[in-house]
């Protein structure tokens, strides 16, 4: 655990020092808009073991990413957004834990035919970095490998009309959205099939549709939000039960230059994977860099 929390925190520090390299003062950059962020959250709390009120010594971290590189020329606009999470707990007594796991890349090419419309197509992909497992589910007390880097993953095609407003809000319709759902770990398809059929490691899904929403402001003096919604329909299956959500919310106060509170959230129904609705959220304090505008040579 502290190896790998050394690693995180070297990681971090050179990146930062990597892209503050980067930052150019000169002329604003009027073709790309580009943002960067990323943080890493701590927790611990230690206990004597004859503290008598209880409690079991803990360690944590979580970090996150999430950088974006706007085009815009004309009618031309060419947005791609990058997020990603990756957290690990210890308690006192048990074996390292994953406490969440998120990759998402999302590119999307539009051309304007309005003021607040354009045309658009885009790909767009969803997994997770490292093994999950389902925790002392035999009676030995063993865990359950249940999925892993594309495993599942999805890669999604979409095609459509999206509508625009304003810099902070944005509704893409896509009545043709293709959709791939890989299972490559033969170890996780013993365990979920994510509806991947049987004796195959991919599901293609021609036949669909999907729309997305995305909201992203400060909602008052150092303190921002970010909202994504997606949904997933399959023509074949357009029974209400078979429709898929997706859901993620990031909260974050700036509490100084570099310190911050963030609150994270992901919302999942996918009748594929389960029949009730999963979650995670995260709430931490940490360390939090940040650059917007920032030229690249």
């Amino acid at each position: 655990m502290i190896k790998n929390l050394l690693l995180l925190v070297l990681l971090f520090s050179n990146a930062t020092l990597l892209l503050a390299q980067t930052e150019v003062e000169a002329e604003a950059d009027t073709t790309w808009r580009r943002t960067f962020s990323a943080g890493i959250n701590l927790n611990q709390a230690a206990f004597s073991d004859n503290w008598k009120a209880g409690g079991i010594s803990s360690v944590a971290f979580n970090t996150h990413l999430d950088t974006r590189a706007d085009y815009k020329s004309g009618k031309i606009s060419w947005d791609n957004a990058l997020q990603m999470q990756y957290g690990l707990l210890k308690n006192k007594g048990e074996e390292q834990r994953k406490s969440i796991d998120r990759l998402y890349l999302d590119s999307k090419y539009g051309y304007a035919i309005s003021s607040d419309w354009n045309v658009f197509v885009s790909g767009n992909f969803l997994s997770q970095f490292a093994k999950g497992y389902e925790y002392d589910v035999d009676t030995d007390g063993t865990d359950r490998l249940i999925s892993n880097f594309l495993s599942p993953g999805f890669l999604t095609f979409a095609l459509g009309a999206e509508y625009k407003p304003n810099p902070h809000f944005s509704v893409r319709l896509s009545p043709f959205a293709p959709r791939f759902t890989f299972l490559v770990d033969d170890a996780v398809a013993e365990n979920e099939r994510y509806g991947v059929p049987e004796g195959k490691s991919v599901r293609m899904e021609w036949l669909a549709a999907m729309i997305q929403a995305s909201y992203t402001r400060d909602i008052m003096t150092n303190v921002n939000l970010r909202l994504n919604y997606l949904s997933y329909i399959n023509y074949k299956e357009l029974s209400g039960k078979k429709i898929d959500h997706l859901f993620n919310a990031v909260l974050s106060a700036k509490v100084n230059r570099y310190i911050n509170v963030n609150l994270m959230g992901n919302l999942i129904y996918d009748y594929d994977q389960d029949p009730g609705v999963q979650y995670n959220q995260s709430l931490g304090l940490g360390i939090l860099y940040t650059m917007q505008g920032f030229t690249v040579q």
